[in-house]
């Protein structure tokens, strides 16, 4: 059970180079029993988003524009150390950026087309003001008394 669980799909045919990915363990804080102070479970992901040739410019662009807040000299890091295990910390590591670098990447939502209110719907609204604005004028108590 030592391979990876196969590449990471960023969007489409694009995946997460392997070769780009930056490794790191470090033992994880928390509880954990005897094994804990000996294995190194939590699992810190880089992978240098400037300098890499796996994605495409446009995207790459993209990508750095709205990570600017969460990269150190153009790598962004990723860490999981949630799970007791370190193969499965790598798994969600690697998922998580691969995630993060899909919605980094994402094209930009096309702008809002204005519509029109049709017109009934304008009149229909307008009716049902007065009619309401008739029934409170009624409950006034001017004419009591």
């Amino acid at each position: 059970m030592d391979g990876m669980s196969g590449p990471h799909v960023i969007r489409g045919s694009v995946l997460l180079p392997e070769a780009e990915l930056m490794w790191r363990f470090s033992r994880s804080s928390g509880p954990g029993g005897q094994h804990v102070n000996t294995t190194d479970s939590q699992v810190e992901l880089r992978f240098d988003l400037a300098a890499t040739e796996a994605l495409p410019d446009v995207w790459k662009q993209r990508a750095l524009e709205r990570l600017a807040g969460r990269l150190s000299d153009g790598v962004v890091t990723v860490r999981a150390s949630e799970h007791r295990s370190q193969w499965r910390n790598r798994e969600t590591a690697a998922v998580r950026l691969a995630a993060l670098l899909a919605e980094a990447t994402a094209p930009p939502p096309r702008p809002r087309r204005p519509t029109r209110i049709p017109r009934g719907i304008n009149e229909r609204r307008l009716r049902e003001k007065k009619q309401r604005s008739e029934t409170k004028r009624g409950r006034s108590a001017r004419d009591w008394g």
